[in-house]
């Protein structure tokens, strides 16, 4: 893997990953998402297949535009990390304020955040942004290694 594919890959997926978090998701997904029932499955589903479809369009234009000549294999492999990881966090998130929180504000409040986030009402979403920019790291460094193929 070069540095400029990983660094390539991981540009349009964190660019994918804020144009598909923030302009492609609905509020109804938004919304219903982390609901408890069959409903918020589904919603959460639907916003990570849009999720993923533009990751994948971001890392197939890299590929096609730059030269960058990613394995679509390996491609896949980290759109798959990516999609799992985000699928995890936005069905297992919650609020800092639940009873029993869960997911990734239980962890957070579980590695010493717990402060934080009574204290500061956008922690709990700039932990979810740092979670899922750790994984698109990940995913593009899968995503970028390997390629000429």
């Amino acid at each position: 893997m070069t540095a400029a594919r990983f660094a390539a890959a991981y540009a349009a997926l964190a660019a994918a990953h804020e144009v598909a978090d923030h302009w492609v998701q609905t509020d109804r997904l938004a919304v219903a998402k982390g609901r408890p029932d069959r409903d918020g499955v589904i919603a959460c589903a639907e916003h990570v297949i849009t999720y993923t479809a533009t990751q994948a369009v971001a890392l197939h234009a890299v590929h096609r535009v730059t030269g960058a000549r990613l394995s679509w294999k390996r491609a896949a492999v980290g759109l798959a990390v990516s999609a799992v990881t985000h699928y995890v966090a936005d069905r297992q998130g919650g609020h800092w304020r639940d009873e029993d929180p869960k997911g990734i504000v239980r962890l957070a409040a579980e590695t010493g955040h717990a402060g934080w986030l009574q204290r500061d009402p956008n922690a709990g979403y700039l932990m979810d942004q740092a979670w899922h920019k750790g994984w698109i790291a990940v995913a593009a460094l899968i995503a970028g290694s390997g390629g000429d193929r």
